[in-house]
């Protein structure tokens, strides 16, 4: 009999990094579960839907499943996981991607001088990504098996638009770290992926805005279906356990697997472009 396909979820895939993870390991082969809130053109700002998404997922080779969910609402985070398990009876790679967005973000000014709302970060893309992984836990626990891979970036060690993202991209980290702890004897697999500028919709949006900032970063986008190749060559790495609970660079993943971006680009490492590293996790265990 063929092998069953890998099982994933990758949440707030839309639009943006998330559409563009579940699109890449649709062309691996993987039956996606893409989750967020859009249903219908124009439920955003931005174009992209949770069905749209499933349909390109479908159509790139694997199997799309869109589920609408509010990852702020935690009985809908429960329900997403109770129906992957009844409907695959597996998850294999659970991606945390869904994230609070605000207009506001990349503005110019102090915190105290952009909206409160951006704190909301700490909320979707913080603790909604902790239950998330709460709520798959059992599924990975059971089988032995999996990834968690969070999406992260460079902001969770030097300041990047202010300290809400800081603090959401540190936390993502450390989620990675400490969960990897748990899951260790369970041969479950956690990663933090920082991601580069990702070329979306609303990036473009920002750039066309700001000429300076598109010269800067012109050549160094990352497509949003990179870090989903990423993920995948990640979860079929024999050694993945030994990488467990570390924050990696998507870009030097990239040159260790082999993998070029649109156009055969090699996206730069953080580590090159503004010498930043992830931070060291010391070994010590408390319970």
């Amino acid at each position: 009999m063929p092998e069953k396909p890998t099982v994933a979820v990758v949440t707030g895939a839309s639009r943006g990094a998330g559409r563009g993870i579940a699109i890449a390991l649709g062309s691996h082969g993987c039956t996606v579960y893409v989750t967020g809130r859009s249903q219908q053109p124009g439920d955003g700002t931005l174009p992209g839907t949770i069905h749209q998404t499933a349909e390109a997922v479908s159509q790139a080779g694997g199997r799309g499943i869109a589920v609408r969910v509010d990852h702020g609402d935690d009985v809908q985070v429960r329900t997403l996981f109770e129906q992957v398990h009844r409907e695959q009876g597996r998850l294999d790679i659970l991606v945390n991607n869904a994230f609070f967005q605000h207009d506001a973000l990349p503005a110019p000014g102090a915190f105290w001088e952009k909206p409160l709302d951006l704190v909301k970060m700490l909320d979707i893309g913080l603790r909604s990504s902790y239950v998330a992984t709460y709520y798959a836990a059992p599924v990975l626990v059971a089988q032995r098996h999996g990834l968690v891979a969070f999406t992260s970036a460079s902001g969770s060690v030097h300041y990047v638009y202010g300290p809400a993202y800081g603090a959401q991209k540190a936390g993502t980290d450390k989620f990675a770290a400490d969960m990897a702890v748990d899951f260790r004897d369970f041969n479950v697999a956690t990663a933090s992926i920082w991601m580069g500028a990702v070329n979306t919709d609303r990036l473009q949006a920002i750039l066309a805005a700001d000429p300076a900032k598109q010269r800067a970063l012109c050549g160094i986008l990352e497509t949003p279906e990179f870090t989903g190749h990423i993920i995948w060559a990640l979860y079929n790495d024999p050694q993945l356990m030994d990488m467990s609970g570390q924050a990696l660079i998507g870009a030097e993943l990239a040159v260790k697997y082999g993998i070029r971006d649109a156009g055969g680009r090699q996206p730069p490492s953080f580590r090159d472009l503004h010498q930043v590293a992830p931070r060291q996790q010391y070994p010590a265990i408390i319970r």
